[in-house]
């Protein structure tokens, strides 16, 4: 059984402290979501912890403010390291005292961030040797 838990920015770095506090020793994964079009605020932080001891999970979900800046968990879960960076790399979200916030996937010159919907798609026509040609 999965606990899922809305929360605000705000109280996401107590909540996480809490959830360590309560012998979940895990944060098995970290990722955001962009609800372009469907949903305001537009991105959301989703987060998983395990308790190995307890056999229990709960996911974290935060509706992220307009700034897209929210703490980092790194000090509390070092595992967070890899996975905020790459929110940040692929959506642009800014996690404050991360110890080493660059990108992670993408060349660091790279302007804008892949994974938001608005993104382009960034198609280049291939045409392959001796293919029929198709109208």
């Amino acid at each position: 059984m999965i606990d899922n838990i809305e929360i605000l920015p705000e109280e996401y770095f107590k909540k996480v402290e809490e959830l360590k506090q309560d012998g979940f020793e895990m944060m098995v994964d970290l990722t955001a979501v962009d609800w372009f079009r469907k949903k305001d605020p537009r991105f959301e932080l989703v987060v998983n912890f395990l308790s190995v001891s307890k056999n229990k999970r709960v996911c974290l979900s935060v509706k992220l403010n307009d700034d897209l800046t929210i703490p980092s968990i790194v000090s509390l879960y070092p595992s967070a390291n890899f996975y905020e960076r790459e929110a940040f790399d692929m959506f642009g979200i800014n996690f404050e005292n991360h110890p080493d916030l660059t990108r992670i996937l993408m060349p660091d010159d790279w302007v804008g961030h892949p994974l938001r919907k608005d993104y382009g798609s960034g198609r280049i026509p291939v045409q392959f040797k001796n293919a029929p040609k198709v109208d």
